[in-house]
């Protein structure tokens, strides 16, 4: 069985997944790193340098490569569910988690980190509020395809798991 974590950047998908894998002895792969590893490039310098629409042409192939993977919880990008079919195959993959946090939250967090997200890098305090809230209403129609939605501020990773079991079919 696999696990997706989708959700919009900042909301703590890596941390989360490295949690659930642990629970639940899977592996754990985070897409991003994945991406900046294979290609031997960050995805800042990636987007400057090829833009935003190729790299989602390659995410989304190595996103259905883990039609291969097992037993493995992936931490997505954030716009990863948003392009192509990539949801939908999420879906019949595996069981998908939306790691829901308000525009506030991820507002506060993304402040921080900013210069390594390249959607975001050369945006201001306001630009950036305002980019979250309009990229965040576009997104969640995707997100809240998810199997299940949790709480990214505050992550019970116990009560994940049972969430978690008790969607996976009775094999597992």
């Amino acid at each position: 069985m696999k696990l997706f974590l989708v959700g919009f950047m900042g909301c703590g998908k890596t941390t989360l997944g490295k949690h659930l894998a642990s629970k639940l002895k899977y592996d754990f792969i985070d897409f991003d790193a994945l991406f900046e590893n294979r290609f031997r490039i960050s995805i800042t310098d990636f987007f400057l340098k090829y833009g935003e629409s190729h790299f989602r042409k390659i995410e989304s192939q190595m996103l259905k490569e883990a039609e291969y993977y097992d037993r493995t919880v992936f931490s997505t990008g954030g716009g990863t569910a948003c392009f192509f079919d990539n949801m939908e195959w999420m879906n019949r993959e595996g069981i998908t988690i939306y790691v829901k946090m308000s525009a506030e939250t991820l507002h506060s967090r993304l402040l921080k980190s900013k210069l390594k997200r390249p959607l975001i890098a050369n945006l201001t305090n306001d630009e950036l509020k305002i980019y979250i809230e309009n990229q965040l209403k576009q997104r969640e129609v995707f997100y809240t395809m998810a199997s299940l939605t949790i709480d990214g501020f505050n992550p019970k990773i116990d009560e994940i798991v049972d969430a978690v079991k008790a969607k996976m079919p009775s094999n597992f």
